[in-house]
């Protein structure tokens, strides 16, 4: 599972026109479910964005988690993450996993924000072409992967 998590001061998701969802101040997360991945990659995801300190403590340095500073989280599939362009122009996504097994790991790092954590999510609309607007605090962006391979 693989995430691009980006600190903002806001966020929102639209689709078809409509505002979905949006939030304040927080992490806007873009969640991709490679195939392979299993509930344990979910949790691994969900416990990484609500412990990652990438926010500012008193001294200025990066301290403080989501959870520390009352922020918000949103989560958005995005299988485009798993796209591979290493030999071509063209992306593949043969890496992606189902639709439905990957709707259901993302709804399962939803609800291990929730339960766990006490973070309810706001979430984008799964397979459905979505405008994301945010303003990205920093910026600071990370790349995060349950496999750990970068």
């Amino acid at each position: 599972m693989r995430s691009v998590v980006q600190r903002v001061l806001e966020a929102q998701v639209y689709t078809e026109g409509e505002l979905i969802s949006s939030i304040g101040p927080g992490l806007l997360v873009l969640l991709g479910v490679e195939v392979g991945d299993s509930l344990k990659d979910s949790q691994y995801m969900a416990d990484k964005i609500a412990k990652l300190r990438i926010f500012e403590d008193n001294d200025g340095k990066m301290n403080l988690s989501v959870r520390d500073v009352s922020g918000q989280v949103m989560v958005v599939s995005q299988f485009t993450l798993l796209g591979d362009a290493r030999g071509q122009n063209r992306p593949g996504f043969t890496q992606a996993e189902d639709p439905e097994k990957a709707n259901e790991l993302y709804l399962a790092c939803c609800e291990r924000l929730e339960e766990k954590w006490s973070i309810i999510p706001a979430k984008g609309k799964f397979r459905s072409h979505m405008q994301v607007k945010l303003i990205n605090d920093g910026p600071v962006t990370l790349l995060l992967d349950s496999k750990k391979s970068f």
